[in-house]
Order: C-alpha cells, then structure tokens, then sequence
C-alpha cells in the first residue's frame, strides 16, 4: 500500500470516529486501531492529534462537496428546478451517509467556534457550498424559470434553511420530519424565485 493509500486510510478512521463519538472522544490509539495501523505510524504522517482531526473533517466536506456539487440533477430532467430540487433533497440529513455527514458538519460548526484557527476552513467550505446553490439559481434565471434579482442572498436563504431545518431532523424533532423540513423549503424558496412550490419537489424523497 502506497503513503498516500495509507495516510487516506487514517483520514478516513478518523472521520468515521468523529462521525461517531464526536471531535472531543477521539483519541489516536483508537483512529490507529479504526485504520489498522500502529501510533507510531499515524504521528509519522500527522504530528498532532489537532492535525489529525482538522484534516480529517476538511477531508470528509471535500469528498462530500465533491460529489454532491459536482453530480448532475435528474438525467431525465436538465431543468434548474429539478437540480434545485435535487439540492434539497441532498442538503438534508437523509438516513444513511448523509446523516454521518450531518453529524460532522455539527462537529465543525462546535469546533469552529471554539478554535478561531478552523473559520477559515468552515468559510471556505461555506463559500463553496453557497456558489453551488447560487449557480443553480443563477441557471434558473437565465433560463427564465426563475424570478430572482440576486442569486446568492437567495443562496444564503436556502442555506439558511437547509441548516437550521435540517438540525432538527438530525435531533429528530418530532415537530420536524424530513418531508416537513422539504416541504418549508421547496415553499420558501419557490416564493423567492416566483415559482410553484411543486416545481421545487424532489418526488424520489418527498411524497406530497
């Protein structure tokens, strides 16, 4: 196995036992024991633990941001409202990966507020995250299915909603379910773009 197959194989135990625990409980011993690995071998490529767990969460978003900003909307459908749709659906902490990956955007943000030296890293991430959402918007207007003066504050909105809604269904908030958390959202920001809400709803996730 190669150095970096190996440092990727640390990165990755780490952000499972970030996923899991959470920043505060995990411990080298244990992300050594997660990647098979000895200590020793994990501080030759990371030479703190804070090291270690910085990288691992930037890591993770990057994979994660990745995949989701880079993938296309529904195929059968290359409309801005569909990959809108789609964006909603993907920004919502869904059974699976993408509640792991919930649980470590709540790490971040815990981390970030506590350590100044890790803003810059959620900033960064958050950028990229909202030229996303606003290029979707942006393709909606130009395209003329949208109604929009200013792509990115509708951006914010949406990532506004997206993370606060969101919480709650990672909480499990009975009065917040995943449909509910769709639904507020399609309405919101279908209000914003002068659209039907139905046009904002990803019917794989969402039943209506």
């Amino acid at each position: 196995m190669s150095a970096e197959q190996t440092r990727e194989r640390i990165l990755a135990a780490a952000s499972e036992l970030i996923a899991e625990e959470g920043i505060d409980s995990v411990r080298i011993a244990r992300i050594a024991t997660r990647a098979r690995a000895s200590t020793a071998l994990v501080h030759h490529y990371f030479s703190t633990r804070e090291e270690l767990l910085t990288e691992a969460l930037e890591r993770a978003f990057e994979l994660a941001a990745a995949e989701r900003f880079d993938s296309d909307a529904d195929p059968g459908d290359d409309s801005a409202s569909a990959a809108l749709a789609t964006a909603i659906r993907q920004c919502l902490p869904e059974a699976g990966p993408d509640e792991g990956e919930w649980v470590l955007w709540v790490e971040l943000w815990l981390r970030a507020a506590r350590d100044p030296e890790l803003r810059p890293v959620a900033a960064r991430l958050y950028e990229r995250y909202r030229d996303w959402v606003a290029e979707i918007i942006s393709d909606g207007v130009a395209s003329g299915e949208f109604s929009c003066d200013d792509p990115r504050r509708v951006a914010d909105v949406a990532m506004a909603l997206f993370d606060g809604m969101g919480l709650r269904v990672l909480l499990n908030d009975p009065g917040m379910d995943i449909e509910r958390a769709q639904r507020e959202i399609a309405a919101t920001l279908a209000g914003e773009l002068g659209i039907a809400r139905d046009a904002l709803v990803d019917s794989r996730a969402l039943r209506v």
